[in-house]
């Protein structure tokens, strides 16, 4: 426990750990002191006025260096003469602060008023209105009315893009460096700030091109006024006219909590994603989100997605009714027996996967129990890492914000910005500001490189290998470690050497198994794929499918695709279904395509790189007539005699914890649950946290680890490494914003496409 000081609030008697600042201390106490620079995540400067409090210590015999008391015996306080930054400032021993006394309320309205002499007062146009915390501030301290003529306001640019993606507008700015503090303290891109000074002073970009980072967005919602504005929200909607929907986000393996603000458009009738907000998490993204994250939801009203089911006719994919597509892949599949092969993608929910996966198992192959079903991606590598990850990932109770002085974090054959951006924020933390140990073995530099105590490189193509002739050297470097975290990417790697790199890494942290936050942390291409592995995985496939991907589909006269992006993914069938958004290439060639409903507009859950199981709510209507992906594999069940009635998402993983070890202490109740945060953000805190989204939906929860069960299964282990490939080595290197299906959709990250 932080050793604890204590203080007096407005006459509130507390004890705070030490080295918090007054306003943290008050608000502890709910006692909230109004900030402007201040916000808890970021370094505190002092620059706004706005926390002035009155601060007195107990006064000391200069003589006998004793605490001095009156004739009752109570500590007398020696009050200093002028107000104080209560953000600036830490608590000490025996401290009284004041913060609604007549002359600290007096040193709130002037700071306001003066505030208010340079601010525009736009509010009925200004996309910050309902979430302002100037507006809010000036209600609450400032004053009724102003001694300043309007006409002397001071006039700047209005609409300056600071990027493709932030706009910035000169007159709103309050100049409280919110927005370059985190650039520079958070993000650690140097790509805005202040220039000129007086009244004149602005914020300006730094790069080229224009606010050249991936977590941009971020600083529009800690901005306190309307000066930082998203190129796909403004002047779009306003805060009070918009529902919130609590969600995860589908894009990384990180599972980022999201908020889906949404709104009933009048021109088109329908609703829309209006914008995606950050939700508190602090075990996952804190209040941050990459821009990806941010920017790319327009796919889910894009008017070329999938609407009604389509049937192959005279060699044309034509419309059909649900009832036509159905029975004509439960034919087909009635027809092919056993020779039906089915292939996921790992961006669908949990749900979806154990439905499918239940029915190729319990139905379509009733006769011989097994199920041809593999993981589709490329490079197909997901069930080598996922079941390693599985057995020897991070303890059960991980938290990365422990991760500090006498931990070594080793990150192998992984670009973590590229491929996980929010845990590249939370490891520098704990590099940079903890004191944690960072060691990278890559074939390229990653902005990782920056914290590396050691960098140690090899080939392109190389990492197993390298690996595998390393791994008692490593070993010798960490075994002293407190905790060791091994981050890992497949970046140019086929199955066989995936799941050897991964088998060499697991050897690394079996001295540190069992411990909260050591284990392996694998860099997945998307949201989902290890839940995808954990709804498959029959208890065989970790053994058998560790170095070489399943080939039973191969030879199959049906073939089934959920959610698979890439042709190369896909072995070639007789008769093909394909359940997606979009006619992709895949859909092109298909038999029958059946359009699915997006995250958006279901529920379900995504179980993270870190094992964490997290639920994700319905925030829009269904498009057209696309339904959710289990409810198609339940439909055609029902046609080939199974006796299903699974009503809802909640239902089926009530059935996945009945039978799934890991799943097994898991429900919705459970993962929906929340509890308090340390800093309180939220609606009700918006001027001390920003526009940040408080932790309604849950937080979800982290199943344990195989060695944390004791139950780790047996690994096949290849004693010789085939030479990597022309294909292996020519794969592009993985890229936040890489082409794909849903990204393209987004007209406002096109300039930062990479194909």
């Amino acid at each position: 426990m932080a050793d604890l000081v204590n203080v007096i609030i407005d006459g509130i008697a507390t004890a705070v750990p030490k080295g918090t600042n007054i306003v943290d201390a008050a608000k502890m106490i709910g006692n909230e002191i109004p900030v402007f620079c201040y916000h808890p995540k970021l370094k505190q400067v002092g620059m706004c006025r706005m926390c002035l409090v009155e601060i007195g210590t107990p006064k000391m015999d200069p003589a006998t260096k004793q605490i001095v008391k009156d004739e009752q015996g109570n500590v007398v306080i020696a009050w200093q003469p002028k107000l104080s930054t209560g953000c600036t400032t830490p608590v000490s021993e025996g401290m009284s602060i004041r913060t609604k006394t007549q002359v600290v309320k007096d040193a709130e309205e002037d700071v306001l008023e003066f505030l208010l002499t340079s601010h525009p007062l736009d509010c009925p146009v200004c996309d910050k209105g309902g979430e302002c915390s100037l507006q809010d501030l000036t209600l609450q301290h400032g004053p009724g009315t102003s001694r300043f003529e309007y006409e002397n306001k001071h006039h700047g640019a209005k609409h300056v893009p600071l990027g493709d993606l932030i706009w910035l507008d000169r007159e709103r700015c309050i100049q409280c460096s919110r927005c370059i503090r985190f650039q520079d303290d958070i993000a650690d891109d140097h790509v805005l700030q202040f220039s000129e000074r007086g009244r004149n002073m602005e914020i300006v970009t730094m790069s080229q091109p224009g606010f050249d980072s991936y977590f941009s967005g971020n600083t529009t919602d800690i901005c306190p006024v309307g000066a930082l504005t998203t190129a796909d929200f403004r002047f779009k909607a306003r805060a009070w006219e918009m529902q919130a929907t609590p969600s995860v986000c589908e894009h990384c393996p990180v599972g980022c909590n999201i908020t889906l603000n949404t709104r009933l458009e009048t021109k088109t009738g329908g609703h829309e994603i209006k914008r995606v907000m950050p939700r508190q998490n602090e075990q996952v993204n804190e209040i941050w989100l990459c821009d990806k994250g941010r920017f790319t939801h327009h796919f889910t009203r894009a008017q070329d997605r999938i609407q009604t089911p389509l049937i192959r006719k005279d060699g044309k994919l034509v419309e059909a009714t649900w009832e036509q597509a159905l029975q004509l892949v439960a034919d087909n599949v009635r027809a092919a027996g056993t020779s039906v092969a089915g292939v996921l993608g790992d961006r669908i929910a949990n749900e979806d996967a154990w439905l499918f996966a239940k029915l190729m198992r319990d139905v379509i192959h009733a006769n011989n129990g097994k199920a041809p079903v593999q993981l589709g991606m490329s490079p197909a590598v997901a069930a080598a890492y996922a079941g390693v990850a599985r057995a020897y990932g991070v303890g059960k109770d991980f938290d990365m914000t422990k991760l500090g002085k006498g931990d070594v974090v080793v990150i192998v054959n992984g670009d973590v910005e590229e491929q996980a951006p929010v845990w590249m924020l939370r490891l520098r933390q704990a590099i940079i500001e903890r004191g944690a140990k960072l060691i990278v073995a890559h074939s390229h530099g990653t902005k990782m490189h920056r914290y590396a105590a050691q960098i140690l490189h090899y080939a392109p193509g190389m990492a197993a290998n390298w690996a595998r002739q390393q791994a008692a050297a490593l070993a010798e470097q960490t075994k002293d470690a407190r905790n060791l975290l091994v981050v890992f990417g497949d970046e140019k790697l086929n199955g066989q050497h995936a799941g050897a790199l991964a088998l060499a890494l697991a050897e690394l942290v079996k001295p540190h198994a069992g411990k909260a936050n050591s284990g392996l942390l694998p860099l997945y291409a998307h949201a989902n794929t290890q839940g995808v592995f954990d709804m498959l995985d029959d208890g065989s496939l970790a053994s058998s499918s560790i170095v070489h991907r399943p080939s039973s589909a191969m030879a199959a006269k049906v073939g089934w695709f959920v959610g698979v992006g890439a042709m190369e993914d896909a072995p070639r069938t007789a008769f093909s279904v394909v359940q997606e958004l979009f006619m992709t290439e895949l859909a092109a060639k298909a038999d029958v395509v059946l359009p699915a409903l997006s995250f958006a507009e279901r529920e379900g859950s995504f179980t993270s790189a870190d094992r964490r199981v997290q639920r994700f709510y319905r925030a829009l209507p269904a498009f057209h007539q696309a339904k959710p992906d289990w409810w198609i594999a339940q439909e055609v069940a029902k046609r080939l005699g199974a006796s299903w009635s699974f009503a809802s998402a909640a239902h089926i993983f009530a059935d996945v914890a009945a039978n799934v070890p890991q799943y097994a202490s898991l429900s919705y109740v459970a993962i929906s649950q929340t509890t308090a945060q340390w800093p309180p953000v939220g609606r009700d805190d918006m001027y001390y946290g920003g526009t940040t989204y408080e932790s309604d939906g849950g937080l979800g929860v982290r199943y344990a680890s195989d060695s944390e069960r004791g139950a780790i299964p047996p690994f096949e282990t290849p004693s010789t490494l085939s030479e990597p490939t022309v294909g292996d080595l020519t794969r592009p290197e993985p890229k936040l914003y890489r082409d794909g299906e849903l990204i393209r959709r987004s007209s406002v990250v096109q300039k930062h496409i990479e194909h």
